[in-house]
């Protein structure tokens, strides 16, 4: 054996190690502490609604629709929200209700998120972007933060209604959908808005009232942040390139691989990329088919309501249109969709 073949194989042996310790330790990072299981009320688990009205949901204003908006004329700091990756406030607005404030880089994307999300059907946090927001009593915000008047830019609102039980997280393996092909057009839209952050410590099941006094226990994905960036590469540098919030990264990466076997390969390197390895073709197109029933118009509004730049807005758009049509385009056994796959204009 030459001494060059016995290096490279050393670097090679040497790579697999460091990847496998960097591996682990995420995991370490990213698994969840012990803690008191909150009780479950009886109810009926609801990820997903056919959205029939899909070509006329109001993307600008989302799932909470005008009437959900807060009221911004006074919002009091109550305190601050530990967990996560962005700094986290609870607030009151100027009707009394009661919100969750997020400051920072994940505020533009999730607003998006969740308005894409739940155009598709899936169960969400109603959510709202203020530009510029002054929130008495809170820590003064720092310089990427602060807007005109001492205010912060760019806060995500997302509403704490009463009546609604916030219960424990659920986990992406092990849930009351799993095999299902709503559950499957879950995933492909988290790979499709490139979540990277697909951990159960994100998800949340919500205790609510339902049809005809029944309580539903809602499976929301509460943490959207991580999107619209980069997804990364090997896990040894998951941490130097994967992004958030980044449009131009974002409209670069690719969405789709390749069909093999009536399944999907999907280009995702984000954590828990084993969701995406057992993914038939019919699932993805249906998905696909229920997206690509939302208009340029509606698609857009979503990024406009996250207070994007106008040629982000394009980018964004841009991006995600292509990425539906991917879906809609794959051919493989038991293809079906789930609308008509006609863009409306």
């Amino acid at each position: 054996m030459s001494s060059a073949t016995l290096i490279r194989r050393l670097c090679s042996s040497l790579l697999i190690v460091i990847i496998a310790f960097t591996s682990a330790a995420s995991a370490a990072q990213d698994k969840p502490k012990n803690k008191k299981r909150k009780p479950v009320p009886r109810g009926t688990p609801v990820l997903w609604r056919a959205p029939s009205d899909i070509e006329s949901r109001d993307l600008a204003l989302g799932p909470g629709g005008a009437e959900m908006r807060p009221n911004l004329r006074r919002v009091t700091f109550l305190k601050k929200q530990e967990g996560g990756w962005s700094t986290k406030f609870r607030v009151r607005d100027g009707a009394g209700r009661e919100w969750v404030a997020k400051i920072g880089k994940e505020a533009q994307s999730e607003t998006a998120a969740v308005r894409l999300v739940w155009a598709a059907g899936y169960l969400t946090e109603v959510n709202y972007l203020a530009p510029c927001v002054r929130i008495e009593g809170a820590p003064p915000p720092g310089k990427d933060d602060a807007c005109a008047g001492g205010g912060f830019s760019n806060v995500r609102f997302e509403a704490r209604p009463k009546g609604v039980k916030r219960l424990d997280e659920w986990e992406w393996k092990q849930n009351p959908f799993t095999g299902t092909r709503e559950l499957n057009g879950l995933i492909v839209l988290m790979g499709l808005i490139n979540n990277w952050d697909l951990k159960d410590t994100n998800n949340v099941v919500l205790a609510a009232p339902g049809e005809r006094g029944r309580t539903e226990l809602q499976y929301v994905i509460s943490d959207l942040g991580a999107t619209f960036g980069k997804t990364g590469g090997l896990p040894l540098l998951w941490r130097m390139t994967r992004s958030r919030n980044d449009p131009e990264g974002f409209s670069k990466e690719k969405f789709v691989d390749e069909v093999e076997g009536g399944k999907v390969s999907f280009h995702f390197t984000g954590k828990n990329r084993g969701l995406f390895e057992d993914i038939p073709v019919r699932d993805a197109r249906w998905i696909g088919g229920w997206l690509s029933r939302l208009s340029e118009q509606q698609i857009g509004d979503a990024f406009r309501a996250a207070n994007y730049a106008p040629d982000e807005v394009r980018m964004l758009t841009d991006a995600v249109i292509r990425r539906v049509g991917e879906l809609t385009a794959l051919r493989g056994r038991g293809s079906e969709s789930g609308g008509d796959g006609a863009r409306r204009r």
